[in-house]
């Protein structure tokens, strides 16, 4: 390993203690901590291959930061608690709406075995294809278009994460949603409420909120 990975590698060791120690001061994954595997995945992933050049020395530093067209790469603590929250089994069948530069997904991509993920900005979305196709990430299929219909041609999936803010749930991702999966997603205006989504048998669902959070808009296209 070069100075250089080995400094990136501690960098993301630390970025996971403060995970770590935010997860039991807030209790917010809703026992005592992050799995073992969610962990391994944010280890795993090299945040600073996903942010603007200019960005990269901030990577690993625990808050959102921009990524160019008025978007945000999320906080490594928040992508680490909506991808614990989705629970997601090793064959799991994953959506994401709101590629950005693809981080998420490629941490759901250490996860699951299939991710499905799409951005409606078309420049965001092919820079994020070409990242995870750099790095390896052969189980996730990219797309541009509008999220609030989701991937009906792929469904149903396991679990589906939102990573920009509408004002309802999109029932179109209710619907291509598994029965007894689970739908992670913001919920609001300014300021959003991250909820969980659950998908009973019979097709009812039971919501849960976890936290207030802020994400940008989810975007529609015209």
């Amino acid at each position: 390993m070069s100075a250089s990975a080995a400094s990136r590698s501690a960098e993301r060791e630390q970025m996971v203690e403060e995970i770590i120690e935010l997860a039991k001061a807030t209790g917010e994954t809703g026992h005592s901590g992050f799995s073992p595997r969610v962990l391994d995945a944010m280890r795993a992933v090299p945040r600073h291959e996903f942010v603007p050049a200019e960005q990269q020395r901030q990577a690993y530093r625990n808050r959102p930061l921009p990524i160019g067209e008025g978007q945000t790469i999320s906080q490594p603590y928040i992508v680490a608690l909506m991808t614990e929250l989705l629970e997601l089994e090793p064959g799991a069948k994953v959506l994401e709406i709101g590629t950005g530069c693809g981080y998420q997904a490629a941490v759901l991509g250490e996860l699951a075995a299939e991710v499905y993920t799409i951005e409606i900005i078309a420049s965001l979305g092919a820079e994020a294809a070409e990242t995870l196709k750099r790095l390896g990430y052969g189980n996730i299929e990219t797309r541009i278009g509008d999220g609030y219909k989701g991937w009906p041609e792929a469904a149903p999936f396991d679990a589906i994460v939102v990573t920009a803010a509408p004002d309802h749930i999109p029932p179109a991702l209710v619907e291509q949603l598994k029965p007894g999966g689970r739908l992670v997603i913001p919920v609001g205006t300014l300021w959003q409420e991250l909820m969980i989504v659950r998908k009973q048998p019979d097709g009812t669902t039971l919501n849960e909120r976890v936290v207030p959070v802020r994400f940008v808009p989810l975007t529609r296209e015209n």
